[in-house]
């Protein structure tokens, strides 16, 4: 068994300890594997003093040293992959496959955002003799950042590496289930020479953190991934502070399976991609929308393909699915499948809790679920997907704008014509076509509606995490 590491708190470039703690469990197990510390106010004052002290360093550091800086923290983290992947692994459950393919990607994150800190331009603007107007992009400043625990590692990179890039300081709320990424990550940019203060990392009760961080007059920006719930939560509370809010919130993403489509091809490649971290990603597709002539062939081999899936302990060689992360997810999808089969639903496979040690859920594939279903209303955030006929393309869209949700949205087509009503018409951030892949370093990430607010990578990655400043200038 690999050993889980010492997880401390990290607050004006030193590493201390904290007077509670909260267990730290592998959910392949239910067993614990380590610690988290729980920070006291004080522990956050000190943050926020540190940050500050951070800021005033780093927003004045040239943005080629600050792209090094994070570049060598990446080539850290690259060399300790395997270390990490296993870290991954032990507190969420993830197959160590797909933990050392989110390492990978948290790097990409670094090196994409390493590389805009050199590209955040500014402009002059045209103007009369004797007047000169100038356009610059400034930090922001300290950076109140909470990420989650689906991605234990890639997620608090993505937050981490915008505010590092753009010139700000940043306190991490990393989450107490799945602390040792961010540990990973804070270990790496201490190793890189990332001057005291401005990387912090804090763990603690949520609402205690959030409710003392985001009103200090410190933090002037507050960047969330995590619940539209939680969310709003926040924003309102940053908004009585005029704090801006940087927000990647829940999604229930629609697949629309065209009538040109291979049934069989498509249905084996969503089996796979909706199981991936075992459902549990914001942007994994979950509402299948498939044209009644192709349905049929669509739903028997995505039902094939997911019962054939291996699950059990993410560090077992052959393991394709992990457990889920914490109980309240297996009890959450108990749930939502018995309402779906009183409500008329069919279960293709799956729909039950496996009988062994820790939080493990069959892949489970529900067909024909009315409108009025919970699970077509609520998020399952687990290995659960529904598969609807629908009569036309109209139809398709139509229901899968029928949520509030906008984050990531998929369609499977060869139809040029299909394609572009897709790109055109679909509600969401993030539109996929012939791909279930949402969101790579070098592109923008986000969502509409209730889905969230900003968006991060791509060249508007950094856009939140700067102020736009106009100088006017009357030359003598």
């Amino acid at each position: 068994m690999p050993l889980y590491p010492d997880t401390q708190l990290y607050i004006g470039g030193a590493w201390r300890a904290a007077r509670d703690s909260l267990p730290v469990l592998n959910p392949a197990t239910a067993q614990q594997v380590g610690a988290v510390p729980v920070a006291s106010r004080a522990d956050l004052d000190d943050a926020l003093a540190a940050a500050a002290d951070g800021f005033r360093i780093w927003s004045r550091t040239a943005p080629a040293r600050r792209a090094d800086v994070i570049l060598r923290a990446a080539r850290l983290l690259r060399e300790r992959s395997e270390e990490i992947a296993e870290t991954i692994t032990l507190e969420h459950g993830k197959p160590l496959t797909e933990a050392r393919a989110e390492v990978i990607r948290g790097c990409e994150f670094f090196e994409w955002d390493a590389g805009e800190a050199l590209r955040t331009y500014g402009r002059v603007i045209p103007s009369a003799p004797g007047i000169r107007y100038v356009v610059i992009h400034q930090p922001v400043g300290t950076v109140a950042a909470f990420s989650p625990w689906n991605f234990p590692m890639s997620q608090p990179a993505r937050k981490v590496a915008g505010a590092l890039a753009s010139g700000c300081s940043i306190i991490l709320k990393a989450a107490e289930e799945t602390p040792g990424g961010a540990v990973h990550i804070a270990r790496a940019f201490h190793d890189a020479g990332l001057p005291p203060g401005v990387l912090n990392l804090v763990f603690g009760v949520p609402a205690d953190i959030s409710g003392h961080l985001i009103p200090q007059p410190q933090v002037r920006l507050v960047a969330f991934t995590g619940s539209t719930a939680v969310g709003k939560h926040l924003s309102e509370l940053a908004a009585r502070h005029m704090t801006p809010v940087l927000m990647e919130l829940g999604g229930h993403a629609p697949v629309v399976v065209c009538d040109d489509f291979d049934p069989v091809a498509a249905g084996v490649t969503s089996a796979t991609r909706k199981m991936r971290n075992a459902g549990q990603v914001c942007t994994s597709p979950t509402r299948f929308y498939v044209h009644e002539s192709i349905y049929g062939p669509f739903a028997k081999a995505f039902a094939d393909k997911a019962a054939s899936i291996p699950v059990g302990d993410g560090l077992d060689a052959g393991t394709q699915m992990g457990p889920l992360a914490n109980p309240r997810r297996v009890d959450a999808l108990e749930a939502l499948v018995a309402d779906a089969r009183r409500r008329g639903a069919k279960v293709l496979t799956g729909g039950e809790r496996l009988d062994r040690p820790g939080y493990f859920f069959q892949p489970t594939v529900l067909a024909e679920a009315p409108d009025d279903a919970r699970v077509m209303r609520e998020e399952p955030f687990g290995p659960l997907a529904i598969i609807n006929p629908v009569a036309s393309l109209d139809e398709a869209i139509a229901k899968a704008n029928a949520l509030p949700f906008g984050l990531a949205a998929y369609g499977f087509t060869h139809s040029a014509r299909n394609a572009d009503r897709l790109a055109e018409e679909l509600e969401a951030g993030n539109v996929s076509i012939n791909t279930l892949e949402a969101s790579v370093a070098e592109t923008p990430f986000g969502g509409v509606k209730d889905s969230g607010y900003g968006r991060e990578g791509g060249v508007e990655g950094l856009s939140h995490y700067t102020i736009v400043k106009n100088i006017s200038h009357l030359l003598a």
